[in-house]
């Protein structure tokens, strides 16, 4: 009997930013090569623009685009209408199982959605826990709303299995695959030349600043706002003031970190505040930076990979891996720690290559490949 003639499980994966795009479509084009399931994609559009650059860089369609983004939306109002149109795909689709990632309003809906109708889960990258359910926030609390509801529960890392295991999860629930962000990062790097890749505008700021440390920067956190990001700011603003070193900082599209951040670096000659890169440029400035200061996760996982040293700008982490390893340092947002930690990087030769050189624990780059047959494997038994 042929694919065509064969009615396969239907598998539905569900994402809507950009950072689940990235670390989902890995597993998209995985269970895509498939034989025995029928690999269906939605997106919300929860990050219209951010989203809409991974998708075409990855070549994926999806089977359905919910575009439910607002200027300036509230999670109460998000939410509302992230359940009622995943819900309704869900009634039209009717899948067999949904694939979830990460810790994002979409991948919390998408649960729940599923779980309403009695369709079981499965969560990528699960198991990560800070412990306080006010940071990271909300995704803190999404992640355990999802591993109440996920069957599958495909955890990164020992440490993440621990987590699930303390909570009750039954074992045979759970596994090990490593992250894909580390399969999207590879493939990413494999699939692009630095030559081909870089946009022209970044490929000049390199040239700008030969010679000098770049700083990479992203920060965006709902729970920065305020006086961590102003903070955050700050440390920046003194760090660039040091003429060995330069910072390139794709500035998120909140209009709150705009702000705060043109207030304090906009007129600075070696900062250069630059649009949301998309993915391969994003690996560009990996690749370039003497280090990443970030509030984001993924960028936790992903700098390590390349060799490059990590201060989190964050009083916890649901990734604690990196910082048992080596590969990162919880710094918060307290100006004097900031500061301090980066200027140790940049003047002590032999703290900065601990860092760099100490092992990534996040994967080997072959997670999506372990995550697609457990699924069909599960689906076809």
């Amino acid at each position: 009997m042929t694919k065509e003639m064969t009615i396969r499980p239907k598998v539905l994966t569900i994402f809507g930013t950009r950072p689940e795009a990235i670390k989902l479509f890995p597993v998209v084009q995985a269970l895509s090569k498939s034989n025995a399931v029928d690999a269906l994609s939605c997106v919300t559009a929860q990050h219209r623009e951010m989203l809409d650059q991974v998708l075409q860089i990855a070549d994926i369609q999806p089977d359905f685009d919910l575009d439910l983004m607002k200027a300036n939306q509230n999670l109460d109002d998000l939410t509302a209408r992230l359940l009622s149109g995943i819900g309704k795909t869900l009634d039209e689709t009717q899948p067999q199982r949904v694939v979830v990632q990460g810790d994002t309003a979409t991948a919390m809906c998408g649960a729940l959605a599923a779980y309403y109708r009695q369709i079981p889960v499965s969560h990528v990258e699960a198991g990560l826990r800070s412990y306080n359910i006010y940071h990271p926030w909300p995704e803190e609390v999404n992640r355990k709303i999802i591993g109440t509801i996920a069957d599958q529960h495909f955890a990164p890392t020992q440490t993440a299995a621990d987590a699930l295991k303390k909570e009750n999860i039954p074992a045979d629930q759970i596994y090990i695959t490593g992250n894909t962000v580390i399969d999207a990062l590879l493939i990413t790097a494999n699939k692009t030349s630095a030559a081909s890749s870089v946009d022209n505008n970044l490929a000049n700021l390199y040239e700008k600043f030969s010679g000098r440390k770049i700083i990479g920067v992203t920060s965006h956190r709902r729970e920065n706002l305020g006086n961590g990001l102003t903070n955050i700011a700050s440390a920046l603003q003194t760090l660039a003031s040091r003429d060995d070193v330069a910072l390139i900082f794709p500035v998120h599209l909140n209009p709150k970190v705009r702000a705060i951040m043109q207030d304090a670096l906009g007129d600075m000659d070696n900062v250069a505040m630059i649009e949301p890169l998309d993915y391969p440029n994003f690996v560009s400035l990996l690749n370039h930076c003497h280090f990443m200061m970030t509030d984001s996760g993924g960028v936790q996982e992903e700098a390590p990979a390349l060799g490059k040293p990590v201060l989190v700008m964050r009083d916890t982490t649901e990734r604690p891996e990196g910082v048992a390893a080596g590969t990162a340092k919880l710094v918060g947002t307290d100006k004097s720690v900031m500061l301090a930690e980066a200027n140790r990087l940049l003047d002590d030769e032999s703290h900065y290559l601990e860092m760099a050189r100490a092992h990534n624990p996040f994967g080997d780059g072959k997670a999506s490949d372990r995550i697609a047959d457990i699924i069909e494997k599960s689906l076809i038994a």
